[in-house]
């Protein structure tokens, strides 16, 4: 894990309705903190979003924010963060948080957070990228998910390897045990083909 300095974290703009979510994602703020692992993430200063960003930036971690024009406009960025940046789309903004990251984690979210997972997973698939993808499983959050991955692998739709593209963990210290000796690799190629 000498190698994963960044990590990308999808999450919520909400907290969800189980408290447990928030204090994971304070764990996790704490952590990567400690670790000197930057936190690369939305932007955003609501929800488990904002806790976990507040978290790092309590224990002297650094934080990249990304947000959208539209969504900066609304007043919910975190311009507290090491680096703010604005992108134009959220396209982009998926794409410039790709870039700054060597590895990513999905804690529980909403729409927005499963768009993100599935396109990071798809763009894995389709070897643009073979960065780490770990989902943290709070509380049997993501067992529908596991459930419809499984369900297009048992209906043709997917081989099975499409179970290799992620892990799946149910705590802090499996995220990092799961980084373990994981290299990034990208190369100027790939990021250019997204």
């Amino acid at each position: 894990m000498d190698n994963i300095t960044s990590l990308c974290v999808f999450c919520g703009s909400q907290v969800g309705d189980n408290p447990a979510f928030s204090a994971v994602a304070r764990e996790l703020g704490t952590e990567m903190a400690a670790r000197n692992i930057r936190l690369v993430y939305g932007a955003g200063n609501i929800g488990i979003m904002g806790i976990l960003a507040d978290e790092v930036a309590k224990n002297g971690g650094k934080i990249t924010g990304i947000i959208p024009e539209f969504l900066d406009q609304r007043e919910v960025g975190r311009k507290e963060s090491d680096e703010f940046i604005v992108t134009t789309s959220m396209h982009d903004r998926k794409a410039k948080m790709f870039e700054a990251s060597d590895a990513f984690i999905s804690l529980p979210g909403g729409l927005g957070t499963l768009d993100e997972t599935f396109e990071i997973m798809t763009w894995r698939q389709l070897g643009l990228h073979d960065k780490p993808i770990i989902i943290l499983d709070v509380d049997g959050y993501w067992q529908p998910l596991i459930g419809l991955i499984n369900a297009t692998i048992e209906r043709g739709f997917a081989s099975k390897s499409a179970h290799e593209l992620y892990t799946v963990v149910n705590s802090i210290d499996g995220i990092f045990d799961a980084l373990k000796g994981a290299a990034p690799s990208i190369t100027e190629t790939q990021i250019n083909r997204l």
